[in-house]
């Protein structure tokens, strides 16, 4: 089977191997394991290999090397409008000559994909929607459009489309999953921790304005302001560490907020297993493997109600909902840190939910969609 991979993920190019951010090409390499060529349509403008960034498994890759693009700017947009028939032609060139064509979704290149991939009605395709599916949820226009494309089942055929939870109404193409990080064998025993002494918190992932950090920081401070123990380490680097950095410094927070950068997976796996909470108040989300992984070592999610988060944390049941004001999430977190029992029944509950969704069971799921 030749399997056609469009994505707007960055590569890289290291001692004739590719690159990208890992997350993405540990799941990616799931998915090639059981395929026999690999044409992959992606930027290739990474030029450095950091500490989040992973090889692919296989070497022998076809790589279709496009630019990215942008409408963010005036500038940008003339410039885009101009590259796009280029990069357009470069996904039709591969999807004609591929078995399966896979959509990496939601993003400009994956937009594309889902404009062109109407011309294969007779191919067989997946597309993997890795962002928030709720159709109601405030959105730019290119996520709605690629939306309505993939769940059409007029202009999108023979297509299986992976979306984070179960949404009522939806079409038949479309297939309620999951994404995973560690392996059956990874499941040891875990007991709650006490929440005696320091309450430690934790924030993984991407310094942006759609994680809000700061929030995750103002939560942290109020806290300590109120009398408690707390400490939260910031893991990640974006374009908010220089903001957080003046924030911290001007209210004093350097003893109990510590910006840690990023961290390979052993590091953060050894964080959450350490720490009692892990904070995502972001205001966007798929399924937030953050969230996930924080649960599978027993370090409980405080996350805001987006996407399928609250069916993850069965609506508070197995973690806390953030309502995102502060003086009520603050209100709120304290009645958990003065409950110890109830702390520890919502971790056990959100270590057995976890353990279901393993690399394994991921793995046998993706054999039976190349196998359809």
């Amino acid at each position: 089977m030749k399997f056609c991979i469009i994505t707007h993920v960055p590569h890289g190019y290291f001692n004739a191997n590719y690159f990208a951010y890992s997350p993405y090409v540990r799941e990616m390499n799931i998915w090639i394991k059981y395929v026999d060529e690999i044409v992959l349509v992606a930027p290739l403008d990474l030029k450095n290999l950091t500490e989040i960034d992973i090889f692919y498994s296989k070497d022998s890759i076809d790589f279709r090397s496009i630019p990215s693009y942008n409408f963010l700017s005036f500038v940008a947009a003339f410039k885009s409008i101009l590259k796009l028939p280029t990069i357009t032609f470069e996904i039709y060139k591969a999807m004609k000559n591929s078995d399966h064509i896979h959509l990496r979704c939601p993003g400009n290149i994956g937009l594309l994909g889902c404009f062109v991939q109407i011309l294969f009605p007779k191919k067989t395709k997946t597309a993997k929607y890795a962002g928030n599916w709720d159709f109601a949820a405030k959105q730019p226009l290119s996520y709605r459009i690629q939306k309505w494309i993939l769940s059409n089942t007029f202009l999108t055929k023979n297509m299986k489309v992976l979306v984070y939870g179960e949404w009522e109404n939806s079409t038949k193409n479309i297939k309620p999953f999951f994404t995973a990080s560690y392996h059956d064998k990874d499941v040891i025993d875990i007991k709650p921790r006490e929440l005696n002494g320091k309450k430690r918190f934790v924030f993984v992932g991407t310094l942006s304005n759609g994680k809000q950090p700061l929030y995750a920081v103002q939560l942290i401070e109020q806290l300590h302001r109120n009398g408690n123990d707390v400490e939260l380490c910031i893991y990640g680097e974006g374009i908010e560490r220089v903001s957080l950095e003046n924030y911290i410094a001007k209210n004093n927070l350097e003893k109990i907020v510590i910006l840690k950068g990023n961290q390979n997976q052993e590091t953060i796996k050894k964080v959450y297993s350490e720490n009692h909470f892990v904070v995502l108040p972001s205001l966007s989300e798929g399924w937030p493997k953050v969230i996930a992984e924080g649960m599978f070592w027993g370090c409980l999610p405080i996350a805001t109600r987006v996407s399928c988060v609250p069916n993850m944390l069965d609506n508070g049941d197995r973690g806390f909902l953030l309502e995102l004001t502060l003086d009520d999430d603050v209100k709120n977190i304290q009645s958990l840190l003065n409950n110890n029992e109830l702390y520890q029944n919502k971790v056990k509950k959100a270590i057995n939910w976890s353990r279901k969704y393993t690399l394994d069971v991921f793995e046998e799921e993706i054999k039976l969609l190349l196998k359809s």
